[in-house]
């Protein structure tokens, strides 16, 4: 039974069977070569040339390089033994530069990597680099060759008083320190010119020694440096947070628990 076209407020509907009835043959519509052009695939992208592509992504990695090694952190070589057991002659350390940015400074306890405040490497002889250092300081992920820095534990800070006296212990602010870090047969105090202080921090500085006390040249032994051994806070470059090399010395570098009531 044939049914009428139901109108619409558009257009006419009509169901499969009138068009079969109407003779009428359903043809494809294909679009004009402006649409084919339209809706076609998208177009490839031009690939740079490697002679290009190559030194770009060179450029970029230096650039990385260089914004890590200035606002992130830095590797530094260990070159005496002056910090032993915690650090060994020749390990690599990362240093944290990005808490410094937010106002944070060195406090009791922590092993900081700072520039020669005064030439207290004077008279020592500098490691030449090797290659991997050579490479490692060209792309600003070690220091450059001839830069000259020292790695030392922080033991007081502004408003601290440091005494030693014949051979320990150490005392902060009136207290003995319980030193577990100092290198095993030294003493924590050393009974010699020098060794024997008592000192004030000023503000804006730091009173700094080695692990490895009878094999350390620092601040107790350039009290005559023109600022009483002391390492000005500006010349700190920032906190070692991790021995990263060799894989055998892999370690972090916490706060020993002696001076976790005192910080």
């Amino acid at each position: 039974m044939r049914q009428e076209p139901i109108e619409s407020g558009t257009a006419d509907v009509t169901d499969a069977g009138d068009v079969a009835d109407a003779g009428d043959v359903a043809t494809e519509t294909r679009p004009g070569p402006e649409a084919r052009e339209e809706s076609g695939p998208p177009r490839r992208r031009r690939r740079l040339s490697p002679w290009v592509e190559y030194p770009l992504l060179a450029a970029v990695a230096l650039v990385l390089a260089f914004l890590i090694k200035t606002f992130l952190v830095q590797a530094f070589l260990i070159p005496s033994g002056s910090m032993q057991n915690t650090l060994q002659e020749d390990d690599r350390v990362l240093v944290d530069k990005l808490t410094p940015w937010f106002g944070s400074e060195p406090d009791r306890g922590e092993v900081v990597v700072f520039r020669d405040p005064a030439d207290w490497l004077a008279g020592h002889e500098v490691k030449p680099p090797s290659n991997v250092q050579k490479a490692l300081g060209f792309v600003g992920l070690m220091p450059a060759a001839g830069e000259q820095h020292l790695i030392k534990r922080v033991i007081g800070v502004a408003g601290d008083t440091v005494e030693c006296r014949g051979t320990g212990p150490l005392e902060l602010n009136g207290t003995p320190l319980t030193e577990p870090y100092v290198y095993a047969g030294n003493t924590p105090c050393s009974d010699d010119e020098g060794g024997r202080f008592k000192v004030t921090v000023p503000a804006g500085h730091l009173w700094v020694m080695g692990d490895h006390r009878q094999a350390s040249q620092d601040s107790r032994y350039h009290q005559d440096d023109g600022r009483g051994g002391m390492v000005p806070l500006t010349d700190v470059v920032g906190r070692a947070i991790v021995v990263a090399w060799p894989v055998p010395h892999w370690s972090t570098l916490p706060v020993p628990d002696a001076f976790d009531d005192r910080n």
